[in-house]
């Protein structure tokens, strides 16, 4: 079947749903220093590969990678790259509307909304992801067979792709979107009236 190209999706989705960049004011934070050594006949060369994550928290989130000499250029260029990988997820509450299943490669997240008061049940390279998302309530667990930083940060980018908002929700199964609105605000331990 073949691997996901996650960049590919989230381009995709920008074109569907384009995201203004200038007027969000983005929080941005290192998920991952890597070095790397190059044995040559002078001696050793070292590179630094950086993943970062940058996000407003109210709903939009990006990541990217860098790669340079030094640790500032490689931290520059994931943040640069990062801005232009921001997609838009809908959040309800504090948390997202449904259960989702992200995968990529051998990484595997699950995300489950939580009432209001849970916290952000996350580690690794997931919680980064999810604060700066803005979600203050969530359920999370790394469920795959790897942990790598790297493939964890895609996997948790495919599962917020696989949500849906409100609005399709309604419109695919048919009913009041102001109905299925209430519902989810209960759930997330709002109150009906909102």
């Amino acid at each position: 079947m073949g691997h996901k190209k996650i960049e590919r999706l989230i381009e995709l989705r920008q074109r569907q749903n384009p995201v203004d960049t200038s007027s969000l004011t983005l929080e941005e934070r290192v998920v991952e220093i890597r070095r790397t050594t190059r044995v040559m006949e002078g001696g050793r060369r070292f590179s630094f590969s950086t993943l970062a994550v940058v996000g407003d928290r109210n709903g939009h989130v990006g990541f990217g990678h860098g790669k340079a000499k030094e640790v500032p250029p490689s931290i520059a260029k994931a943040i640069a790259d990062a801005k232009k990988h921001i997609i838009k997820v809908s959040l309800i509450e504090g948390t997202i509307p449904h259960d989702v299943i992200g995968e990529y490669e051998s990484a595997v997240v699950l995300l489950k909304p939580a009432r209001r008061g849970t916290g952000v049940v996350a580690g690794g390279a997931v919680r980064p992801v999810l604060e700066l998302l803005g979600v203050t309530d969530i359920l999370t667990k790394i469920i795959g067979r790897t942990t790598n930083p790297h493939n964890t940060v895609k996997a948790v980018f495919d599962a917020l792709l696989k949500i849906k908002s409100p609005e399709e929700v309604a419109k695919i199964r048919g009913i009041d979107e102001e109905e299925l609105k209430k519902n989810y605000r209960i759930y997330a331990g709002g109150t009906a009236s909102l």
